[in-house]
């Protein structure tokens, strides 16, 4: 009985958002609603308990948000200054050939763009420009959603990873590495579907080697910048060096009729300068102890005492999520959207208007998001200390038992579904798979790596990515049929995260 309530403010978003097909933000609020009350009637939750759970969501709220908002600043910076638009445009100087195209523009840079913006960013932007190269509607689409998949988690400059750890209490250098390593994994098949979506087997046997080294470099990159701590720019490096190796690979493949107008170099460079310096200050930040220490002074905390609720369920005593106000990654994102403007400005990149553009076009994008993260988390804090998560954790344990690795992937893939998001999805079912993995004796860091990865390429074909990516590629109306095709590639990414998930569990258990 208690599952079944555990489970109902859940169902009330999936139905809400997949069949009634309203917005986070409208979904969001009803599901926290069910769980408050739920929590109040069914669960033994008294007001101060609820207060309390309300006051810890408002930091991890915080604590995600920042990074989100600061994230989408600084793309907006790049962009308002045609800095995404200068670089997209300087690709297809590198070859002709569709798969190989598709492999640098749709793979790589979708990857990159996902690295510093998300949001349906690099569908959004890389549709048009595969469009206009001759690909089909379709196929614009779908190469970018694709493409950009096994870099969600660590892309955004880390947003989706910092909700797992504002949702879990855990350290990133715990959560982080295995998590890397199942997305660098998925990171290979991409490219290899990417080919296959576009040149079908024949062009996927031409353009093995060059999908293969492009895979193995991201991956191994992003899987690095995570152990070395400096997580929210993983996606970001790996997205650039896969860029960076398909130059001379793209060489070997340049096909014919090449575009023959010339590029202006000094203008990319100026371009990539606002990423350049991003990267600089924020491993400046991580990595220069001084600065860490100075900037680290203002933390906001709070201690909480123990709660229980009249069931019997207890949260220990303890404090809510450390926010290191000048050293968060917002505000490194922000001191870099600061320094990246100042030289767009001085490179004369802005028309009129642009300081207004690039404010208002932040906060609308940014507004309805986290209002929809704001309820989901605020419901997540409810559930766990109500005990509604921890009953939904023993139903699935004694459900699922020894192939609950295989169930860990698609739960973080259905929360990404039916949330539009990998952050919302983290938010939502990180403490479930957590408390799951600690009934069954299995290993924390595998069972949250196999969520947020299947989280990150089921996040894709969310009904609000893709309306977004068929709305840039004149696919409007069709987006059933985008979606169709996307489900038989993420349906086999996601299999195959269910399956490296178990083997790792079981190597761990030995």
């Amino acid at each position: 009985m208690h599952f079944l309530l555990a489970l109902l403010p859940i169902l009330l978003i999936l139905v809400l958002m997949v069949i009634f097909r309203w917005g986070a933000a409208r979904a969001g609020s009803v599901g926290y609603l069910s769980a408050l009350a739920l929590a109040a009637v069914f669960f033994g939750s008294g007001l101060e308990l609820l207060a309390f759970a309300h006051v810890k969501a408002l930091l991890l709220t915080i604590d995600v948000l920042l990074i989100i908002w600061a994230a989408f600043l600084l793309y907006r910076v790049a962009d308002e200054a045609g800095a995404i638009q200068t670089i997209g445009a300087a690709l297809p100087h590198l070859t002709a050939d569709r798969g190989m195209q598709a492999l640098i523009i749709g793979w790589a840079f979708a990857s990159f763009l996902q690295g510093v913006g998300g949001f349906g960013v690099p569908v959004a932007v890389i549709a048009p420009i595969l469009v206009g190269l001759g690909f089909t509607p379709m196929a614009a689409v779908v190469v970018p959603s694709l493409g950009h998949s096994w870099a969600v988690t660590f892309g955004s400059l880390g947003s989706s990873f910092q909700a797992l750890l504002a949702a879990t209490g855990l350290p990133a250098d715990l959560l982080g590495p295995p998590a890397a390593l199942f997305l660098g994994a998925s990171a290979l098949l991409v490219g290899w579907m990417v080919i296959h979506s576009t040149r079908g087997w024949p062009g996927f046997k031409q353009l093995f080697l060059p999908a293969t080294v492009m895979g193995l470099v991201m991956g191994l990159v992003q899987y690095l910048v995570v152990l070395a701590g400096v997580w929210n720019i993983g996606a970001f490096l790996g997205g650039l060096a896969g860029l960076l190796v398909s130059f001379p690979l793209a060489r070997r493949v340049r096909g014919q009729n090449q575009n023959q107008e010339k590029l202006d170099i000094r203008r990319l460079i100026v371009a990539l300068s606002g990423y350049v310096v991003m990267v600089g200050i924020t491993l400046g930040v991580q990595l220069i102890p001084p600065v860490r220490d100075f900037l680290g002074q203002v933390v906001i905390s709070v201690e909480f005492p123990e709660m229980s609720t009249t069931l019997g369920y207890v949260t220990p005593a303890g404090a809510g999520r450390n926010i290191p106000l000048f050293r968060h990654a917002g505000a490194i994102l922000g001191y870099a959207s600061l320094a990246a403007y100042w030289i767009y400005k001085r490179a004369g990149l802005y028309r009129p208007g642009a300081n207004r553009r690039i404010v208002f076009g932040t906060l609308q994008k940014v507004m309805s998001s986290s209002v929809g993260i704001a309820s989901m988390v605020a419901m997540a804090s409810i559930m766990q200390h109500a005990g509604m998560t921890d009953a939904l954790a023993r139903g699935l344990a004694e459900g699922m038992g020894q192939l609950f690795p295989l169930a860990a992937p698609w739960i973080g893939a259905l929360g990404a579904f039916m949330t539009g998001s990998n952050t919302n999805s983290n938010v939502l079912f990180g403490a479930l798979q957590l408390r799951t993995a600690e009934l069954l004796g299995y290993s924390v860091a595998f069972i949250l790596a196999a969520q947020t990865a299947g989280a990150a390429l089921g996040s894709v074909i969310a009904p609000t990515k893709v309306v977004v990516g068929a709305s840039t590629a004149g696919m409007e109306g069709k987006e059933g049929d985008v979606m169709r095709q996307l489900f038989v590639y993420t349906g086999l990414l996601v299999l195959f995260i269910s399956l490296i998930s178990l083997a790792s569990v079981l190597l761990a258990n030995r």
